[in-house]
């Protein structure tokens, strides 16, 4: 029997895809000898070369084998989606100070709809993941838009877009493609008030909850009519929803993605871009309105503009870790070839993400305390800016670095980096006022670039020189 045939049968038998690869249809490279010639007649007339990581199946159903434009269709949908989970949490930004006098709340307890919101963010996708391994990825992200309790149901794709990007791309474009992710998970945040600000000034904030009812209705029709499924059903059809995973559903699938916490190669980076992530984007999110609203006397459609800086600085972040990290790893694997390079030299490119990080908060916060009362000028959002191309960068490069290390557990290595991320998000909030009062915004940023060094910088470094000697000891206890 070959080897193609052996693939094919082992999935179609396998009753367990817990702990089973995320895409469990492909084959070895070392196995490329031994395909029939029919399957190595398919491979080549689909996509021109048996040089190619993972070597998928002989089927047109296998997402390796779909043409480009429906794999960039189906990101495209997840990517927007994960946008939108972000999105409903950020919009009322710049309606902060409207919310408050209409409920008769300090601006500090407005700021809360926000915080509360990414702390479900992050433990939701919990709750999501061992549904999307049972039923697939295309059920679950079809029932998300159907909000009653929104970042409750809009978060899936927070988590389980990077299993949807390991499953339908090869290895060499993964950095490209799991970019566009990111980013778009990125911009959602400091998008949202850029385009509310104007819809709060100029129609009232509850507009926002209508225009974001509108655009889940909008996501759920698309989903229906043209998001494919990922997760590899021989024979599946858009309208037919069945069970594709027949282990039964226990207490522990919904918290299995925390085991990840054991292994130090996606632990490390996993802490080292929350703590990036909670300056870069969480303290200039949620500070913008209340320091700029204060100093300068902002109302909502101007505050909503100063978010231009992040969402500018956050694609040109990605122009640098998505297709380029892609580039870098092709270069080293020809200089060393036939080996493989590394996941570690990935790692290169978080060092400049981390400090432009630092180089930006730091700008951002001394600057604005250095503005004179009233008089804006546009040297902080410049410094914003410069931050959030560095969270960028730490985004991508980090969670590919740790898929790379076991990509087989991408689906729950998102799980548990949004987990991670968005509670340590949540908590900064609540502690960002204290720290501006008790040591003042300028001195602020010392505070920062201290936690950033200690818990992002030299544990990265540390994982550079010793994460293959730990992936090595962690491989037989995964």
């Amino acid at each position: 029997m070959t080897a193609s045939k052996d693939a094919l049968e082992g999935v179609q038998q396998n009753e367990d895809f817990e702990h089973a690869a995320t895409h469990g249809t492909y084959l070895d490279k070392e196995e490329a000898s031994h395909l029939s010639e029919e399957h190595r007649q398919y491979l080549i007339q689909r996509h021109g070369t048996l040089d190619i990581d993972p070597l998928p199946t002989m089927s047109d159903a296998d997402p390796y084998n779909w043409p480009t434009h429906k794999k960039v269709l189906n990101l495209a949908f997840v990517a927007f989606h994960a946008c939108m989970c972000a999105f409903p949490a950020s919009a009322i930004i710049p309606a902060y100070e409207t919310i408050a006098e209409d409920l008769g709340v300090s601006l500090q307890r407005a700021s809360y709809l926000t915080s509360l919101q990414i702390a479900i963010l992050g433990g939701a996708p919990l709750f999501w993941r061992p549904l999307s391994t049972r039923y697939g990825r295309r059920p679950i992200f079809i029932i998300s838009p159907d909000r009653a309790l929104q970042s409750f149901f809009i978060s899936p794709p927070n988590a389980i877009g990077s299993a949807v990007v390991v499953e339908s791309f090869f290895k060499r474009e993964r950095a490209r493609y799991m970019g566009v992710w990111t980013v778009m998970l990125t911009i959602g945040i400091p998008l949202a008030p850029l385009i509310f600000g104007f819809v709060t000034t100029y129609a009232g904030y509850r507009w926002i909850y209508w225009i974001l009812a509108i655009i889940n209705g909008v996501q759920l029709v698309l989903y229906g009519l043209f998001g494919p499924e990922t997760r590899f059903i021989r024979h599946g059809q858009y309208f037919k929803f069945r069970r594709i995973d027949t282990t039964p559903i226990t207490a522990i699938a919904f918290v299995s993605p925390l085991r990840l916490a054991k292994c130090p190669c996606i632990m490390i980076p996993t802490v080292a871009y929350a703590m990036v992530f909670l300056f870069a984007s969480v303290l200039t999110s949620v500070e913008i309105p209340q320091l700029f609203a204060e100093k300068f006397h902002f109302n909502a459609q101007q505050l909503g503009l100063q978010f231009l800086g992040l969402i500018i600085g956050s694609i040109v972040g990605e122009q640098i870790s998505g297709y380029s990290s892609d580039l870098w790893m092709r270069a080293r694997a020809k200089r060393i070839a036939p080996r493989r390079p590394a996941p570690e030299f990935r790692l290169w490119l978080s060092y400049f993400g981390i400090l432009l990080t630092i180089c930006g908060i730091v700008v951002f916060l001394v600057r604005i305390e250095q503005a004179p009362e009233g008089q804006w000028n546009v040297t902080p959002i410049i410094g914003a800016g410069i931050a959030a191309a560095g969270n960028q960068i730490v985004t991508t490069t980090l969670i590919m670095y740790a898929v790379d290390c076991y990509p087989d557990e991408a689906g729950s290595i998102g799980v548990f980096i949004t987990f991670v991320r968005h509670v340590w998000g949540f908590i900064g909030p609540f502690w960002f006022p204290d720290m501006f009062a008790t040591v003042g915004i300028a001195n602020s940023a010392g505070v920062v670039v201290a936690l950033i060094i200690g818990v992002s910088l030299f544990p990265v470094i540390f994982t550079h020189w010793r994460g293959h000697k730990m992936r090595g000891e962690m491989s037989g206890r995964m």
